[in-house]
């Protein structure tokens, strides 16, 4: 044991919270066992043995993107190679794709389309909820909730955007393009998108309204240790907010994103190795206590990392995804997919309990080809 975290060490055993000098610490540390440990610690003081997972759908409705972030390889440009859009009648399709995978979420991101206009975006919800009610629509990160506001002629603001996306069928807010909370990486690597001040802005209205939402912080590129510290006491500060206004949503869950070299402007680079990524998940665990849930996403952590993550502060595994087209970590293929029987095989062999979830963490029961949720976890 690395004897300087003897303190931080007393500080979990007590439940106090740990200061951003502590996270700095615990990142810099070469004893990744003590700080996983630690990290399980805490997991199982909260979850015991069970693991998460639900069946989900992604749908990327577009690759064409207003922005050139320089760590992305998904974006594309007008005329480029590979640019698409998908229409509404192609939105429906993959809507009764995921019912009929049984899916109790489609997960709905893609690019800033430059020309879209914004009854494309309510269209799109009520097109999915109409082939699909029962299923719950985790749609649109800060970054095109704020692009969302700029394109709609009624000249609504995040607000009335948000309003009239839940009307039309939004249920919760996934965590994507926070990136990491700093002006210098933000004018470096991905200039032109929302700021950090923004991007809260849209989370703490979104809970304001009653949405729950999550959280995301991509890592391993150009960012120091400090800066991903900093991010993580920022997101722990909102959530502190939410809490001390009883506000009716909170952040669920975080989600560290290892940067993917892929084919994007800074694919000289890298990347976290394994041991990087499953000490991230850790210190993630262990800095934000006032979340609950922490996620190893596997498309991106791969899913054999993510099954050892269980054992490192990681208590959910998401889910079995089926098409996903950000990136293609280890293949080329946009059809990426775990099972549910190898999902749960995966977790009983990591020693915890599998539990099927919904979007809001509440148990789903399955009979036959019907499914129904439960109470809450």
């Amino acid at each position: 044991m690395d004897t300087t975290l003897k303190t931080i060490g007393e500080k979990i055993d007590a439940g106090t919270r740990l200061s951003a000098a502590d996270g700095l610490a615990l990142l810099r540390t070469p004893d990744l066992w003590t700080v996983t440990q630690w990290a399980d610690q805490v997991r199982q003081r909260i979850h015991g043995k069970r693991a998460y997972y639900n069946i989900n759908r992604h749908l990327n409705y577009t690759n064409l993107c207003a922005l050139s972030c320089k760590f992305c390889a998904f974006y594309r440009k007008k005329g480029q190679e590979g640019v698409y859009e998908y229409s509404l009648e192609q939105v429906a399709e993959e809507a009764q794709k995921a019912v009929d995978a049984g899916a109790t979420e489609m997960h709905v991101v893609g690019g800033l389309h430059p020309w879209l206009t914004f009854d494309y975006y309510t269209d799109m919800l009520e097109a999915i909820h109409k082939v699909a009610p029962k299923i719950h629509l985790k749609a649109f990160t800060a970054v095109e909730i704020v692009h969302l506001a700029r394109i709609d002629k009624r000249a609504k603001d995040i607000r009335g955007v948000l309003t009239d996306l839940m009307a039309a069928g939004l249920g919760s807010l996934p965590g994507g393009g926070a990136e990491v909370f700093d002006d210098r990486v933000h004018d470096k690597a991905f200039k032109g998108k929302i700021r950090s001040d923004q991007w809260i802005e849209v989370h703490q209205i979104a809970h304001e309204l009653g949405l729950m939402s999550n959280a995301t912080i991509l890592y391993g590129h150009i960012e120091s240790l400090e800066d991903r510290v900093t991010h993580l006491c920022m997101l722990r500060e909102s959530q502190d907010d939410a809490i001390a206004r009883d506000l009716p949503g909170r952040f669920q869950t975080v989600i560290p994103l290892p940067f993917i070299p892929d084919d994007s402007e800074l694919e000289h680079l890298p990347g976290p190795s394994g041991l990087e990524n499953l000490k991230m998940l850790a210190v993630s665990r262990l800095m934000l206590d006032n979340f609950q849930h922490v996620k190893a996403f596997w498309i991106m952590q791969s899913i054999q990392l993510s099954q050892l993550s269980l054992q490192c502060g990681v208590d959910d595994m998401d889910g079995t995804v089926g098409w996903y087209d950000i990136t293609h970590v280890g293949c080329e293929d946009t059809h990426q997919e775990v099972g549910v029987g190898d999902m749960r095989r995966l977790i009983d062999e990591a020693g915890f309990e599998p539990i099927e979830r919904d979007t809001l963490y509440r148990p789903v029961i399955r009979t036959e080809a019907q499914w129904k949720i439960a109470s809450a976890i």
